[in-house]
């Protein structure tokens, strides 16, 4: 599984709820690469210098402060990994232009950011740059909301055009019929009869069967297994594997106005916000334009105040806010302290941890090291047989 962040600002309590809880939770269950994605911070940023260095630190800390682990899920940074830059230039020679351009963020980007210069390869190419991301660690999953799945399907058809073209080598049979063989033969045998009825009869439940056949198989390499996926389907080899989109759960995290968090609306609260300035942007919320006065009754559902209550609070304290709102038996300020409290109880620990890691900076420097070394040996790995198959291995 594979997902990273841009490092191009402080992250704040959407992130903490929309990405990093998911994070940490699949960390448990998949073999995870997280990484910090400084070259797609250049495709909108390529003007500020700023936005790199001191911001991809701040971003790896706040990461280990939120706990994602490293013993679990490996950490780096995606411009020291140069083997995602060669799968982006080999994959641009065979990706149709016009792929590219009907990607829904392409022209929504760049209508949502005017004031910048977007009319670049880099930014046209960014959704290429994604699937090399992806598809260099030959990732199963990829965890994004519902409005990057566009992102995860371009990758899948880069990598089923790559297959088409090139998974298919000039002695793809021979190698076949001797991966079947290392198979032994009781197991050999089904599999060719397995093949048969799926190719001559249709039989999916001998594709289903042969499948599993192979997966159990530990006498042939993952080359030879996705060989004789292939060659099972009448297909050449997958060399780079289609990834799925793994669908996180909706950001349920408001913005301190009632819209999504966002920087870009200035309606967040860092996850470095002192604790002092958490309780005043809290305290200065908008709330029901009803409440003009404190006896006046309000609606807590039309309140900004409330979709934090329902991130933050039990559900007695729901009930004592929707009560007392309704009834004009609270006033604003006395609605607004539990939800205070919780964010200050949330961030104080997050807190302390990065000023820990912050004060031992080589501890951060050697975990992004040796999360680097690990991506680079997949990474260099999948570049083998990329390169293999194009031809572009010269002996």
């Amino acid at each position: 599984m594979l997902s990273g962040m841009r490092p191009t600002g402080s992250l704040h309590l959407g992130h903490y709820h929309g990405v990093l809880k998911n994070w940490i939770k699949l960390q448990q269950e998949y073999e995870c690469y997280f990484f910090v994605a400084d070259w797609h911070a250049l495709t909108t940023h390529y003007d500020e210098r700023e936005v790199l260095g001191k911001h991809v630190w701040d971003l790896v800390i706040d990461w280990l402060a939120c706990g994602v682990n490293p013993n679990l899920a490996r950490i780096f940074i995606q411009s020291r990994v140069p083997e995602h830059a060669e799968l982006h230039l080999l994959l641009s020679m065979i990706t149709p232009l016009g792929w590219l351009e009907r990607v829904p963020t392409y022209k929504d980007q760049q209508e949502k950011l005017k004031e910048k210069d977007l009319a670049t390869y880099g930014f046209l190419g960014y959704p290429l740059l994604q699937s090399a991301d992806i598809l260099i660690y030959k990732a199963d999953a990829v965890p994004v909301g519902e409005d990057q799945v566009a992102h995860v399907e371009i990758t899948r058809e880069i990598a089923r055009r790559f297959n088409h073209m090139y998974g298919r080598e000039p002695d793809f049979e021979e190698r076949a019929d001797a991966a079947v063989r290392k198979m032994g033969k009781k197991n050999a045998k089904l599999y060719f009869n397995l093949r048969k009825r799926y190719q001559e009869q249709g039989d999916h439940e001998a594709l289903n069967v042969a499948q599993a056949l192979l997966e159990d198989q530990q006498n042939i390499t993952l080359a030879d297994r996705e060989r004789l996926f292939g060659y099972l389907e009448g297909s050449g080899r997958s060399i780079l594997p289609e990834p799925h989109a793994l669908l996180t759960p909706a950001a349920r995290m408001p913005g301190l106005d009632g819209q999504k968090m966002s920087k870009s609306y200035h309606n967040t609260i860092s996850l470095r916000e002192p604790l002092d300035l958490v309780e005043k942007k809290i305290r200065t919320m908008p709330t029901d334009p009803a409440r003009v006065r404190r006896s006046d009754p309000g609606e807590p559902t039309k309140c900004p105040v409330w979709e934090f209550h329902k991130i933050y609070s039990e559900d007695d304290t729901q009930e004592w806010v929707l009560k007392g709102c309704r009834t004009a038996g609270i006033g604003c300020i006395e609605c607004k302290g539990p939800v205070i409290e919780a964010v200050q109880e949330e961030l104080r620990p997050i807190q302390q941890r990065i000023r820990e890691f912050e004060e031992s900076p080589e501890v951060v420097r050697s975990i992004v090291a040796e999360g680097t070394e690990a991506a680079r040996t997949v990474a260099r790995e999948t570049m083998i047989e990329v390169r293999s198959s194009m031809g572009l291995e010269y002996r």
